[in-house]
């Protein structure tokens, strides 16, 4: 009988879901499905505050004051977007310090591009270019999720990821129509952040273990394989806008399927950046647990008060 009633549950999740429905917290749903919510949820939260590290490291050396309070502006952006995120997860009855554990411990993943250096002032404006460029395309999707919390925090997160975008395309604007040093500068931030960007999706349709699933419950909307042909399609013309070559020789335009043609993706690097042996891996865990515990006495500060706020009610 049990058995029966899950399977009718069950229909009439996956109808709503079909019917264009949101999902909200206290609906009943599959245990794959909140499973599979709280690790894409908790791993986008962590990638948004990890992703303030390698940004973080330049403000202080930023070439102006409007470009330090733009950065600023930006990382400070970063950090909101991870809290509303880990809000988002506790919906599905997940403790935020649980995932936060799961994140030093290595046991959860963020996303690979974060673990690459930046090397000078040009990475900045190409991680804003293609960086937060990719996460628009993947959170314009996720925007219209079939998770209502999920989709409502993203809705926020692209508005201000727009912002991002063109912060670090302008910067990219500025550096390509400058001096020679500048340019050569602006085009070595490309070709190293170029691949590793198209990566950001995740791996080929496929080779991915979730997307059918996710796919499934319109928890995502588009492979990995469209998401990143759109990422291309958008960035080849803005490219070429500004006089910067993409560093891949068989990227072609096809007049047939209008759609830019690129070469392999080396996935073999990606799996080793996941797997914890990228250029900064360690550098960021390291920096995140000397936040976590340098922040402890704030949050034992913080149960104390309200612990005595409950006994003096």
């Amino acid at each position: 009988m049990e058995a029966l009633d899950e399977i009718i549950l069950l229909e009439r999740f996956e109808s709503r879901i079909n019917a264009g429905e949101k999902i909200e917290p206290k609906d009943w749903m599959p245990e794959r499905y909140r499973k599979q919510l709280i690790r894409m949820i908790s791993q986008h939260a962590h990638s948004e505050v990890v992703g303030m590290l390698p940004e973080g490291n330049w403000i202080t050396r930023a070439p102006s004051l409007r470009r330090k309070i733009s950065l600023l502006a930006k990382v400070q952006d970063e950090a909101g977007h991870g809290m509303y995120l880990y809000s988002a997860a506790e919906t599905l009855d997940v403790d935020r310090r649980e995932l936060i554990e799961q994140l030093l411990s290595g046991q959860a993943k963020y996303s690979h591009i974060f673990n690459y250096p930046t090397l000078n002032w040009a990475d900045i404006g190409v991680i804003g270019w293609f960086v937060d460029g990719a996460a628009i395309v993947n959170q314009t999707m996720l925007a219209k999720c079939s998770y209502g919390p999920y989709s409502r925090a993203n809705l926020r997160i692209c508005k201000e990821e727009n912002f991002h975008k063109r912060q670090g395309y302008e910067i990219v604007a500025t550096m390509a129509a400058g001096t020679t040093e500048q340019r050569e500068m602006v085009q070595d931030a490309v070709n190293r952040w170029w691949w590793p960007s198209l990566m950001m999706f995740g791996p080929s349709d496929n080779e991915s273990p979730n997307s059918a699933e996710l796919l499934r419950w319109k928890v995502k909307l588009h492979s990995n394989d469209e998401l990143r042909q759109r990422f291309v399609d958008l960035t080849v013309p803005q490219s070429q806008a500004v006089n910067i070559t993409l560093p891949d020789p068989e990227l072609r335009y096809d007049k047939k399927t209008q759609h830019w043609n690129f070469g392999k993706i080396n996935w073999e690097e990606f799996w080793n950046v996941v797997k914890g042996n990228g250029p900064c891996n360690r550098e960021r865990l390291a920096a995140r647990q000397k936040a976590d515990d340098d922040g402890a006495w704030v949050r034992e500060a913080a149960v104390a008060y309200t612990m005595k706020r409950r006994m003096n009610r």
